[in-house]
């Protein structure tokens, strides 16, 4: 049986990085909604600025290819992204396999009571450019965090007003 194309670079791109950024919300709603909503990934348009995600192959479930576009004026960013992992109600993880994106994440869910679930966003970039890249990380990481936890909490929202899932 032979692997299939590109399954070297996946598992190079599934090596975590050197950047590391973490965000955390609680939402007033079961692990199983929330779990039920991260799954749905053409609403993280909804909740991501400026983005917009599409599933490209597959259910959106393990081995699905999903990309994610982010424009801001002129500026566009693609992230492609192959879902490696999921361990429903709990996790999914990723593999961003992208030219300028790269490195595992995962997303946790984690139920704290009958109605509210801690949800963890980790990722693991490699960074671009070097030495250069590499230091300029401590001055990028405060706005990918800052990102990160806000998209998270408009995600919260949505899922506790009953608009996802």
């Amino acid at each position: 049986m032979t692997e299939p194309a590109g399954a070297d670079d996946l598992r190079e791109a599934a090596q975590p990085g050197a950047g590391e950024v973490t965000a955390t919300v609680i939402v007033d709603a079961p692990a199983e909604r929330v779990f039920a909503a991260l799954l749905i990934w053409e609403r993280q348009s909804d909740w991501i600025p400026f983005t917009r995600v599409r599933v490209v192959e597959g259910d959106g479930r393990e081995g699905s290819r999903i990309e994610a576009v982010t424009a801001l004026g002129r500026a566009t960013l693609r992230d492609e992204m192959r879902v490696i992992r999921v361990d429903e109600p709990y996790e999914i993880g990723v593999v961003h396999h992208g030219q300028l994106l790269r490195g595992p994440g995962v997303l946790r869910c984690t139920q704290l009571g009958r109605a509210r679930t801690q949800v963890v966003w980790h990722e693991w970039f490699h960074l671009p450019g070097g030495r250069a890249g590499r230091l300029a990380w401590p001055v990028l990481w405060p706005g990918s965090k800052l990102g990160l936890t806000q998209a998270l909490k408009r995600f919260a929202r949505l899922v506790e007003q009953g608009r996802l899932p």
